[in-house]
This record gives structure tokens, C-alpha cells and sequence, in this order.
């Protein structure tokens, strides 16, 4: 899936997710982006890209040992981009960090978003942070972990009924969803295994994300599907589940050729 490039975006609260006409309004917008006016792809669509945006600096954060901010609605905020797309979360001024307290109201502040594969990781990209020295050894442990992944859990459960109802996409494929973006941002950041720690932290309907080595590369061996190639005039993803196993594997292995 090719996301759609972002012009200038609005400010929303986390709890409009839970508001079916905002829902299907922003997924609407996101039909019109792509050019389909079937709800169930559009829907989809949209969903893979908050998704991602959701789990990036929460990844990013349990990679670098840090404390990831309370991923619950009432502390988020939401950056909407023209075609309706979640370009960012971020936790809103009174959100705090999972174990480590209030925010202050100064760090309300854009998150940058992880770099992607073949990009360094920056101090940034793990979302608000404590100091290392302020942070005490369960920080970035098990424990921290666990919190941050019953509070997403408890967020997604909220969420994806809704979106569920708005798209007509199956629940459990939008709970796929999640996991193939976690097993991504993990990747781009060299951490798959912490991708993994928080989808079982997550729990619940939420699978564990799976990799594949092919040609030497480590690729997310995903459960999941956009439906991009549902939308006129594109095709089908490279690593899409949809894809027979030998044509799939041969694509990816001119990828990882490729470099």
C-alpha cells in the first residue's frame, strides 16, 4: 500500500475515534483520495494507516527502553491529514507516561515519527521521554510493557467495533491489521522483538507479529490485507497474505535482491 503524501493537517481529540459519523466522514475523505467508493476498502484503507501511526512511537519507545505515553483515548490527540488519514498520535498536555508520571505542558509537541528501514533511529523517534536517570530499572522492562499493552489493548478494543460498523470490515481483520503494523514498525526500527513483546502484551484478539527471512533480508510474513488492490487501477501488495506462497516468497527475493 502507497500512503497518500500529506499537505497540512487538524488537530483532533483521541475520543472522536468513537464518534461513528467523524469515523465515516474522515473515511469518506479517504475514499475520495484513492478513488473508491466501496466503504469496506476505504474503510480498511484508512484503518491501516492509524493503525501504524497509533503503534509507531509506542514501538519506538519499548525499543529504546523508554516509557511510551498512555496510548488511552482521553490522552491523545489525533493529526488528521486532508484525505482523512491518521498522520500522527500524540499525547495531549495532561496525557502521562506509562509508570512515569504526568507530562508537563510544554512537551505537547509533534512526535516524529520512527525512522524508516535504512534510516538511524534518533533520540526523537521514541515519543516523550523521561531522562535515563530519572527512569528507575522496570522502566523499559516486562513491567513497563505489560502497562503500556493492556492500555492499547483497552484503546483498540474501544476503536475497532467502531470502525467495524462504519467499514463493514470483519473485526478480526482490523485486529490483524494491528499486528502486521506493530511487526512493520518494529522492523524499520531493528527491533522486532520488541514488536513482539507488545503484541503479547496487547493480548487478547491481537496476533503476535510473524517474520520471514528471504534472501537474506527479514521481512513481516503478514495476517493481514489493505485491500488496496480492490481500489481501480492498483495492484496487489508484494508481501500481501492474498498471494500465493512461492509467487509471494519470489517477489520478495527481487526485493531483497534489489536491496
Amino acid at each position: 500500500m502507497v500512503a497518500q503524501p500529506p499537505v497540512s493537517q487538524a488537530l483532533v481529540p483521541g475520543t472522536d475515534l468513537l464518534r461513528p459519523q467523524w469515523l465515516a466522514e474522515r473515511i469518506a475523505d479517504m475514499g475520495i483520495s484513492w478513488g473508491t467508493a466501496n466503504t469496506r476498502v476505504s474503510g480498511t484503507l484508512w484503518w491501516c494507516m492509524a493503525a501504524s501511526s497509533l503503534v509507531d512511537p509506542i514501538v519506538a519507545a519499548i525499543a529504546s527502553g523508554r516509557p511510551a505515553f498512555d496510548p488511552a483515548l482521553e490522552h491523545i490527540a489525533l493529526e488528521i491529514r486532508p484525505d482523512g488519514g491518521v498522520e500522527r498520535v500524540l499525547p495531549e498536555p495532561r496525557g502521562y507516561l506509562v509508570g512515569a508520571g504526568p507530562l508537563p505542558i510544554e512537551s505537547w509537541s509533534p512526535i516524529a515519527p520512527s525512522p524508516r528501514s535504512g534510516e538511524t533511529a534518533g533520540p526523537a523517534s521514541a515519543g516523550p521521554v523521561v531522562p535515563a536517570e530519572d527512569a528507575n530499572a522496570e522502566s523499559g522492562g516486562c513491567c513497563a510493557t505489560a502497562s503500556v499493552g493492556h492500555a492499547l489493548r483497552h484503546t483498540l478494543s474501544r476503536v475497532i467495533p467502531v470502525v467495524a460498523e462504519v467499514s463493514g470490515a470483519g473485526a478480526a481483520s482490523l485486529w490483524a491489521i494491528v499486528a502486521d503494523a506493530i511487526g512493520n514498525r518494529a522492523l524499520d526500527i531493528g527491533a522486532e522483538d520488541a514488536g513482539a513483546r507488545l503484541a503479547r502484551d496487547v493480548a487478547g484478539r491481537l496476533p503476535v507479529p510473524r517474520f520471514q527471512d528471504v534472501g537474506g533480508r527479514t521481512f513481516v510474513r503478514r495476517i493481514s490485507c489493505c485491500l488496496v488492490f480492490e481500489v481501480p487501477g492498483c495492484e496487489m501488495c508484494t508481501s500481501c497474505p492474498k498471494r500465493p506462497a512461492p509467487e509471494r516468497e519470489a517477489l520478495l527475493a527481487e526485493v531483497a535482491a534489489r536491496g
